[in-house]
């Protein structure tokens, strides 16, 4: 190296001109004019007065005295303390770097030694500006030139150059130096002067050397870690890979070129359940655990590749693994493994690749040996020091079902076989369900002399809510079914109440003493006819009148009406439509019974006042998907939410809330059958309903309906006489005028299996004037039929009797008589038999129980042709 120093012990600066020369001339010249003042005040003391003499001696001791306070203050320094030049010139001159100080026009006024044996300077003439050096080269040019233009703007800076021949060598000099310069500004002492820069070059050529001497070694380090015989990488906190040697990539089909750190994790190259086994690894806070796993793999082409892990990882003071670094070594190409390494890797890879946990037991019951699905499984239960401990098999199950487990072990141990299977919940949540299989371990091995039972879990909790739900579905259908024949047979009861009571009132006067009776009967059967239709909702089976609906419009009417429900109590409403709501299709009047009930229910839910919440929505497809509600398909619905802020369901009783008669209020204050026939209105509509309830915060109902769709060209519907009249006694009558229903001659082939309806039915009819011929089953209908020779008006027949139903009878009889007037009566809807008959079918319907009025309307207006 050619670098210039100074000599030893020579370290004074070739240039200083920051300090002002001569103050001792100006003391010895102070020194003179005050001795010259003493002697011409002897030689002339005889011609002065003594007023000059006393002035003059005045005016001397007040500059005294000014001086004397003004050197004391600090305001006059005679000469700098000796302390300060020796620190501050001391410094800068025995300073190894030069030290080049300039005024803001670039004149020197301070060089260091150092700075002279850099550029070659002995004297203090050859010391050369930084512009002069520096300028000769572009690239020292450039650096100067940038630290120049910071300094202007008042910021300090430095840069690093390269120059191909050291500072101040002459041109034929060889040897290439680096230099680091440094500049800053010097601010003035004094207020208003011009600041002073600072220039500090130094020659870092042995610090670049050495840089890149390391830089070298740590690509040679780098390169051998790259192509070493086994595999390596490192992740970080959340498992990230950082870096993978050539060797993994290769043997996984990374493609290094691409890889970003971060853009993998131990997840992604992890196999089956080989994730399980890291992170089973655990130690103390702040330690760092070396552990060795067997697994497999994953190449980027989907196949496995059985390695061996020898995984290092530090925990952090909270206990959450840190990073970790990890070695690989193959154990699928070395050919000199014997057969005993290459059975023990095969049945490593498929121990710790089975779907279920498994985990192995001696005679006390503790646990041997584990596989990766049983760490995972048991995360937080058991870990792997555990197992490697001997910890007790009865961690895994709930303290209070540990004696099942105990049970079936000690069955192992006396090699007892066909163990029953145990349902157990999770030990750490009791929402999961897991099965066990305690299995005896007949033949023990060699290596295993000790094993005593094998225990395999399996999680079973998505099977246990599937067998719930079907159960539940399967209770509410049966529950249908029941319900729905209950109705049917009550209806025919009902039937014949409200004939029987209609007769007696045409024979009776509203001043006879049992009319008032008689009226009491008829409306306590058309009261009964109520909770009847409740039942038929709940069963599916009730007369509904389907038309596409816009539940804004729906919400909209029926807020007033709510409003005047709510009124005298401390619930507010509160509506909050969804904006552009799909139409749906629905019977308008069963749906506002849905609101109604619904809202009723939430108002009595808030004795002490609170907050009703009606809210409707467009779901998506995947916004239903997104809520993972049971039944619900993942397609477009227009959901209604019905939100309480009341006392809440039990988690004990949801599941029977929807059930008929089952009810939490008072005797005398709800039927239990409110709920039943929402459910039933709502699946009737093709929708579904879905109840959250937490106790104390309040309930929500939620009611989904399908999205409408129309058809592009809809095909006409065929007309039906019973789709437009009205059912029930709470129906509005079909006629806006009195019709005289007398008079008719004409014959009526009544068909119903029930005798009192039957007669009750015959008996009303022949009052109006018509001929009646009455048959308890569809084949005595037939015969009748053909005794009459087919001369018969109209036919009125129940839909569910023995031997022959309704349908079959129309189908029979239109065979013969393709004309013949028919009118169905049935306690079920109208849909639930006429998707059994022809399309092109004609006929009426009049839903049971009916009145004598209802019958006689219907009659008279199927033979009118008005249907």
């Amino acid at each position: 190296m050619d670098t210039v120093k100074p000599a030893k012990g020579d370290n004074k600066a070739l240039v200083d001109r920051s300090t002002a020369r001569g103050a001792t001339w100006r003391i010895l010249l102070l020194a003179i004019i005050l001795l010259g003042s003493s002697v011409a005040f002897v030689l002339f003391r005889e011609s002065l007065t003594n007023e000059l003499v006393l002035g003059l001696l005045g005016v001397l001791a007040m500059a005294g005295i000014f001086f004397i306070v003004s050197a004391i203050i600090g305001f006059v320094e005679i000469m700098p303390p000796a302390s300060r030049v020796t620190v501050d010139r001391g410094y800068l001159d025995s300073h190894p770097d030069g030290f080049l100080i300039t005024d803001p026009k670039g004149h020197i006024l301070y060089a260091n030694a150092a700075y002279g044996a850099l550029t070659g300077a002995t004297r203090a003439k050859d010391v050369q500006s930084l512009e002069m050096l520096l300028s000769r080269t572009k690239e020292s040019g450039e650096a100067l030139y940038r630290l120049s233009n910071r300094l202007q703007s008042g910021k300090n800076g430095h840069e690093e150059f390269r120059l191909l021949k050291p500072l101040g060598q002459p041109m034929g000099s060889s040897g290439a130096h680096w230099y680091r310069l440094k500049a800053r500004i010097l601010p003035s002492p004094l207020k208003g002067q011009p600041a002073n820069r600072v220039w500090q070059i130094t020659d870092i050529t042995a610090e670049r050397d050495d840089q890149e001497r390391f830089f070298k070694e740590l690509q040679n380090a780098i390169d051998y870690l790259d192509h070493a015989p086994a595999g390596f990488f490192s992740a970080g906190r959340k498992g990230e890979i950082i870096y993978l040697n050539a060797t993994l990539a290769d043997w996984l089909g990374i493609d290094l070129t691409k890889f970003t750190p971060g853009a993998l994790s131990i997840a992604d190259l992890v196999a089956g359940e080989g994730l399980a086994l890291i992170q089973s690894i655990e130690a103390d806070p702040g330690v760092r655990k070396t552990a060795t796993v067997d697994l497999d793999l994953r190449r980027t082409n989907g196949q496995s590749l059985p390695v061996r892990l020898v995984h290092s990882v530090t925990f952090a003071r909270d206990g959450a693994p840190g990073e970790s670094r990890t070695i690989v070594l193959s154990r699928g190409s070395d050919r000199r493994d014997d057969d005993a390494s290459i059975s023990a890797m095969r049945f490593n890879r498929f121990f710790n690749n089975t779907p279920m946990a498994i985990a192995s037991v001696d005679g006390h019951g503790r646990i041997l040996r584990t596989n990766a699905p049983f760490l995972r499984l048991f995360a937080g239960v058991v870990t792997r020091d555990d197992v490697e401990n001997g910890v007790p098999v009865d961690m895994i199950v709930p303290p209070a079902e540990r004696p099942l487990m105990e049970n079936a072990l000690a069955a192992a141990k006396d090699r007892q076989g066909d163990i029953a299977p145990i349902d157990l919940r999770h030990p750490k949540d009791e929402t999961r369900h897991l099965r066990y299989y305690v299995n005896a371990v007949i033949d023990q091995s060699d290596e295993a002399p000790e094993e005593s039972a094998i225990v395999y879990a399996v999680e079973v909790t998505e099977q246990k809510a599937l067998e719930t739900q079907m159960a539940q579905t399967q209770k509410m259908n049966a529950v249908g079914t029941l319900a729905g024949g209950i109705a049917h047979d009550f209806n025919n009861v009902l039937t014949a109440i409200l004939l029987s009571s209609d007769h007696l009132l045409l024979q009776a006067r509203p001043s006879d003493a049992s009319f008032a009776d008689l009226m009491e009967i008829k409306r306590n059967a058309n009261r009964a006819a109520v909770l009847v239709r409740q039942l038929l909702a709940f069963s599916r089976k009730q007369t509904m009148r389907p038309s596409v609906l816009v539940l804004t419009d729906v919400v909209g009417d029926l807020r007033m009406l709510v409003d005047r429900l709510l009124s005298g109590t401390n619930v507010k409403l509160k509506v909050d439509y969804g904006r552009d709501l799909w139409p749906v299709k629905t019977d308008l009047s069963q749906f506002e019974q849905v609101l109604i009930n619904l809202c009723v229910n939430a108002r009595d839910a808030m004795p002490k006042g609170g907050e009703l919440t009606i809210r409707t929505r467009n779901f998506t497809g995947g916004d239903v998907a997104a809520l993972n509600v049971p039944d619900v398909p993942a397609e477009d619905h227009v959901v209604v939410e019905v939100t309480d802020t009341g006392t809440g369901i039990a988690p004990d009783i949801m599941d029977k809330i929807f059930e008929p008669f089952f009810t939490t209020k008072e005797v005398g204050k709800g039927t239990g059958l409110g709920l039943a026939m929402v459910y039933g209105i709502v699946k009737q509509s093709g929708g579904h309903i879905q109840a959250e309830s937490e106790v104390g915060k309040g309930t929500t109902f939620r009611i989904f309906l399908p999205r409408f769709v129309p058809e592009v060209a809809p095909e006409p519907a065929p007309a039906r006489t019973g789709s437009e009249q009205a059912s029930g006694p709470s129906a509005p009558a079909a006629q806006a005028e009195p019709v005289d229903l007398t008079g008719k001659s004409a014959v009526v082939l009544l068909v119903e299996d029930e005798e009192a309806v039957r007669r009750g039915g015959k008996r009303m009819l022949e009052t109006r004037g018509y001929t009646v011929h009455e048959a308890g089953s569809g084949i005595e209908a037939l015969d009748i039929m053909d005794e009459l020779d087919g001369k018969v008006d109209i036919v009125v027949s129940d839909v569910v009797m023995p031997e022959m139903d309704g349908p079959t009878l129309l189908t029979e009889l239109r065979k013969k008589y393709p004309d013949l007037k028919f009118i169905f009566v049935s306690g079920y809807a109208e849909d639930a038999f006429a998707r059994n008959l022809p399309a092109d079918a004609k006929f009426g319907f009049l839903p049971k129980p009916f009145s004598l009025k209802q019958l006689a309307e219907a009659v008279y207006e199927m033979l009118d042709g008005k249907n």
